[in-house]
């Protein structure tokens, strides 16, 4: 029993010993708390975060913010916008220059640049390749001694051990040629992919409309022919709209005049794809295994995606192969007292890799940010007043804690609009009659985004009028551009219309106080929307109130991002909830949304509610191609007010964005419109580690007092144990 006791004991002190060397070790080597691997803490990386997986990384098909975060950093479409000058500048990128369209009238003879419009039958745009443009690394340029392509045509065998694209180690690459722009742009019809803007090229680029069903047969032949899901080889079948030149120059010939394509040139559905990765990716071992041009992109840009965990991380890095683009020697006034010229003239991209690691919560992230562990961070509701404060005057400020940890804000008025759209295909709340149309003005009024943005944004928006956001040609501030069926204008300013007249509109559609009168019972509307946690549930209960202000049940089907956007394209949802991005600072890029030929169901196109009005869509038509000026402004208010009686939209808000970086991230500018970004950013490794170990120094003193309170109570047993081995001993020798 003694000889227990003494173990017991020693091992007690040994414990206690090795805890605190381990404690002191550990302090030494970095915090604690750090999520990230040891080695990361000085490498050249930037941490930021994403909340929803990508559904496409092929640039034929991805069209939401939350994809081209990533796409824009991996393509080089022609055109990209300059990171500092406002208004918003295109300017070259895979294209030496910016194209000058050239007119020519029915017969194919050339028109002045000011020609006009009705005499204009086709503008051809000619694109001539920078040089020195080259691909990632990548297993479908990979080659055989004697030049065949060392992976295709693999079996089954083949690729039993074959899991991710990693495991195929062979890899090579090769220059871009302006034949992968065309091999892109006729991708745009392939049958087997639905473009959400072939509809809209489909107008403009000839032959693409024909081209889309030549291909649709091709595929049909090969399906009868015992060969379903072959490849196609788009470079078979010519396409009238495109001609390559040579090898840095190809043409693209559209219908009439359209200004806005050169903002498309500067969007990743115009980037190449070359012939080798859609054979690579068609073969249909690999699309088993999820090995797919969608999960793993292939471009010429600064980064490549090296891993695709969506359900945890992804990584891009630095593209070996990049050309070596440099950073603006030019911007706005302001910018070189602001930090933004330092680096002006050197080579891109600064930083080597960046880590995108899956946050479903925003408090979480917020955390990790403040920790020094996130680079940066927008701000969250529940965020808002740790973050920023507002004055008496309206001023908008960093609080003294975020000064103190040198955080720094950005602040930029979004080209956005967040809608909540009624699917118009809908038999309750569609159709262009007088009874669905009052129903929609009636909860038009009800749902009050005055209150919204106050809440939930923190006064971060502005409630919309209409589809147009402030900054885009077109819309009217003040008395001129509000909506009449919501607001009216009360000194000097929108008020909402009372409840009263809701209910009113709602009672003259059939509903009074919120019942069918053909049928007595009370109406259910369905809401499909994305929750993700907390915050959402909140939005979504706030909303249910607002519904049922007119005593209308409104019923929540959440679901995650892909099964939404699924949902939306086959036409499944009643009432949702959504938002658009400007691509580009055109009213067009917004009524666009609304135009009949883009339905969503009708055609793959962007127009979610549905929403067909024939005088709507013969002044879009009109109004698209127009130069700004006043005849221009007339269409466009007459297309809103046509849109706000209609209500096919709730309108929304259009966002303020507010976003902090670490004061050891430099050259942040917002950029609403253009999205290849990062590589333009440059961080401080060494700076920011330095300010991680002072934030998450370890709190030890508890652990010290712990082990204190453990002595008091050891150590009186060890002295008696000891006391009691030499009173054991004396007696022994006493009684030898």
């Amino acid at each position: 029993m003694d000889v227990t006791l003494r173990m017991r004991l020693t091992l007690s002190c040994r414990s206690l010993l090795a805890l605190s060397a381990w404690s002191i070790l550990t302090a030494c080597s970095g915090p604690w708390n750090d999520p990230h691997p040891p080695a990361e803490r000085f490498a050249n990386t930037l941490h930021s975060a994403f909340n929803e997986r990508p559904k496409h990384l092929d640039p034929v098909q991805s069209y939401s913010s939350n994809e081209i975060a990533f796409t824009a950093q991996i393509y080089t479409p022609p055109l990209q916008y300059h990171y500092l000058k406002r208004p918003f500048t295109l300017m070259p990128f895979a294209a030496e220059a910016v194209p000058e369209p050239v007119y020519l009238d029915a017969q194919g003879q050339p028109l002045p640049a000011d020609a006009d419009s009705a005499a204009i039958a086709f503008s051809v745009y000619e694109i001539r390749l920078r040089p020195g443009l080259r691909y990632q690394p990548h297993p479908a340029f990979a080659v055989r001694p004697d030049g065949s392509p060392h992976y295709l045509d693999m079996d089954e065998r083949a690729l039993s051990n074959i899991h991710v694209l990693g495991d195929l180690d062979q890899r090579d690459s090769r220059d871009v040629r302006a034949e992968d722009f065309a091999y892109q742009i006729k991708r745009l019809a392939h049958p087997r992919l639905h473009s959400p803007i072939l509809g809209l090229m489909s107008d403009y680029i000839v032959g693409l409309k024909e081209y889309a069903d030549q291909l649709k047969a091709a595929d049909a032949d090969a399906s009868q022919a015992g060969r379903k899901g072959e490849w196609l080889d788009l470079r078979k079948y010519p396409l009238a709209g495109v001609e390559v030149v040579d090898e840095r120059t190809y043409r693209i010939r559209l219908k009439g005049k359209y200004p806005q394509f050169a903002y498309w040139l500067a969007m990743p559905f115009f980037a190449p794809i070359p012939h080798e990765v859609d054979r690579f990716y068609a073969q249909p071992g690999l699309a088993r295994r999820n090995i797919t041009l969608d999960w793993y992109p292939v471009g010429a840009g600064p980064y490549m995606l090296t891993v695709n965990n969506p359900n945890r991380v992804m990584v891009l890095e630095r593209n070996p192969n990049y050309f070596g683009e440099r950073y603006p020697t030019e911007g706005e006034a302001g910018d070189a007292e602001r930090g933004l010229l330092a680096d002006a003239g050197k080579s891109l991209p600064f930083i080597d890799r960046a880590v995108f690691t899956l946050e479903r919560e925003s408090i979480p992230y917020w955390n990790k940010f403040l920790q020094g562990y996130y680079d940066m961070s927008g701000i969250s509701a529940d965020a808002f007043d740790q973050a920023v404060q507002v004055s008496g005057s309206g001023q908008v400020m960093l609080t003294d804690e975020m000064q103190a940890k040198g955080v720094q804000l950005k602040t930029a008025v979004a080209p956005s609009t967040m809608y909540m759209g009624f699917n118009m295909l809908d038999s309750v709340v569609g159709g262009s009659g007088e009874k669905s149309r009052k129903l929609r003005q009636a909860i038009s009024i009800a749902v009050d985004y005055e209150e919204f943005v106050s809440i939930f944004a923190n006064g971060r928006g502005i409630p919309a009028q209409g589809p147009l956001p402030p900054g885009i040609y077109g819309y009217r501030d003040g008395e001129a551009g509000i909506n009449r069926v919501v607001y009216d204008w009360v000194d000097g300013q929108p008020r909402r219309k009372s409840i009263e007249e809701a209910k009113r509109l709602l009672a003259e559609a059939g509903y009074p106080g919120g019942v069918d009168r053909a049928n007595g019972k009370p109406l259910v509307l369905y809401l499909d929307a994305t929750a993700r946690g907390p915050d959402d549930k909140n939005r979504l209960d706030w909303l249910r109130k607002q519904f049922a202000k007119l005593e209308i049940d409104l019923v929540v089907r959440a679901t995650d991002y892909n099964r939404f956007q699924e949902k939306i394209r086959k036409g499944n949802a009643q009432i949702f909830n959504w938002g658009w991005n400007a691509d580009y600072p055109d009213p067009e890029n917004f009524f666009f949304l609304l135009h009949g030929e883009q339905g969503k169901v009708k055609s793959q196109g962007e127009n979610a509610s549905n929403y067909v009005n024939a005088e709507y869509d013969r002044l879009f038509e009109q109004m698209k191609n127009m130069d700004n000026g006043p005849e221009r402004q007339v269409l466009i208010d007459r297309m809103q007010e046509i849109l706000r009686t209609d209500a096919p939209w709730l309108w929304g808000m259009h966002p303020k964005e507010y976003g902090l970086t670490h004061g050891w991230v430099f050259n942040r500018k917002p950029n609403p419109i253009a999205h290849n970004l990062l590589k333009y950013q440059r961080i401080e490794p060494a700076s920011r580690a330095s300010l991680q170990a002072r934030w998450n120094r370890p709190v030890l003193w508890p652990l010290g007092l712990a082990i204190l309170v453990i002595g008091a109570f050891v150590m009186p047993a060890v002295v008696a144990h000891r006391r009691r081995e030499q009173r054991t001993a004396a007696a022994a020798v006493t009684g030898a």
